[in-house]
């Protein structure tokens, strides 16, 4: 067995030197794996200045079978050794604590993109919105409301790696045209095709667990939009708006937040509320597609990023503006009081900031603007908190 290999996270210039010397032939390469070492900066606090990781240097795609080899093409010969040595090392280098699971788990926990928790958490805040609203709207007891919060957080990171399994088995002949994709599990033929079914199976379960711990009109709601989880991945094959179902998926919880709690699902406040997280989503998911446009145009994957191109910005910019008319609509018609506004502004502020500090053309600018919005995700919700912890004080 191969020996284990610390990479120190305190070592960056040891590790940048080290991709330097696999790169010297495609100076590319070189941004696409620092593009996943600055993946493992997501949320403020978290550097490469802390813990040391271990990394199994003896994890290397296995010998794919004849049913991986069927149902995954390979299009690894489109990329230098180089290029394909840098992205397995970037994949290792981005596990984190999942590098310490058995080997043979490494893979699955990849399908759930658990070494990435940035879009688990992004599906969560519309969830906490809804909730907090939904429990300020009929003044939920306390306990209620952190029953539901509990119950949407496991089942938002049960979901989440569903729906990132599903969105693998559509994309694995996607997937292998990207360097920064290259080396997720199917596409790389360390899973199958009916193993990732099994596992979505589990997942499944697991996520249907948890809804039915949930009053049953989240049930119904929840069901309806599987067809949208379902059918995202297509929606790239043939418009130049994928993002928008991923923006109706990625709202849903604002819609469940009410049922969740007891409360009716006020429309007035419901539905600005999702149009206001959709448009969000919109925007941080388009500055997310920018990354990979150079690849997207020859994988023949569509986005917004590549239909709003040099306008992008301009375009964000009045989304954004039309999100903050929705949001404070939303929050007038739940009777808000002066928390979700003050908050609101500052959110609103960080966002636009986002937007303008921004370079489009650069991959680690562009995931560092796309991960900065958990935390804009969260003032948003911080100002829902402390109107709704007021009101049970019983100072609004």
């Amino acid at each position: 067995m191969i020996p284990g290999r610390i990479l120190w996270r305190t070592a960056a210039l040891n590790r940048s030197f080290a991709i330097n010397r696999l790169t010297v032939a495609n100076p590319t390469s070189k941004s696409l794996a620092h593009l996943r070492f600055f993946s493992m900066s997501i949320i403020r606090g978290s550097s490469f200045d802390e813990q040391p990781i271990v990394v199994k240097t003896g994890n290397k795609p296995q010998k794919p079978n004849k049913d991986m080899e069927k149902d995954v093409k390979d299009n690894r010969s489109r990329f230098t050794p180089e290029e394909l040595e840098a992205s397995r090392l970037a994949r290792l280098a981005g596990l984190g604590w999942v590098a310490n699971l058995p080997e043979k788990w490494i893979p699955y926990a990849e399908l759930m993109r658990i070494e990435k928790p940035v879009g688990a958490l992004l599906l969560l805040l519309p969830s906490f919105w809804g909730i907090t609203m939904a429990a300020y709207s009929v003044t939920a007891p306390l306990t209620t409301t952190l029953s539901a919060i509990a119950l949407f957080t496991i089942g938002a990171f049960i979901m989440r790696g569903a729906g990132c399994t599903i969105n693998d088995i559509w994309d694995r002949n996607l997937d292998n045209q990207v360097a920064r994709t290259i080396e997720r599990p199917i596409a790389s033929r360390r899973v199958s095709v009916p193993q990732a079914v099994g596992w979505l199976a589990v997942q499944c379960f697991a996520g249907l667990a948890v809804l039915l711990s949930l009053p049953f009109e989240c049930f119904y709601l929840g069901a309806l939009s599987l067809p949208f989880v379902a059918a995202y991945p297509l929606f790239k094959r043939f418009t130049y708006y994928p993002q928008a179902m991923l923006s109706i998926c990625y709202s849903w919880g604002c819609l469940l937040g009410f049922p969740a709690v007891g409360a009716p699902l006020l429309l007035s406040v419901a539905v600005p509320l999702f149009l206001s997280n959709f448009i969000w989503c919109m925007t941080y998911d388009t500055i997310y597609a920018h990354q990979d446009k150079a690849f997207d145009i020859h994988a023949g994957i569509k986005s917004t990023a590549l239909a709003w191109g040099s306008k992008t910005k301009p375009i964000l910019n009045s989304l954004s503006t039309l999100q903050a008319g929705l949001f404070t609509t939303a929050g007038i018609m739940n009777g808000m009081g002066p928390g979700f506004y003050l908050f609101g502004a500052w959110a609103f502020s960080r966002l636009f900031r986002e937007i303008k500090n921004v370079n489009l053309d650069d991959p680690k600018s562009c995931w560092k603007a796309f991960t900065s919005n958990i935390n804009t995700g969260y003032v948003f919700w911080f100002g829902m908190v402390i109107d709704y912890i007021l009101l049970l004080l019983g100072y609004l």
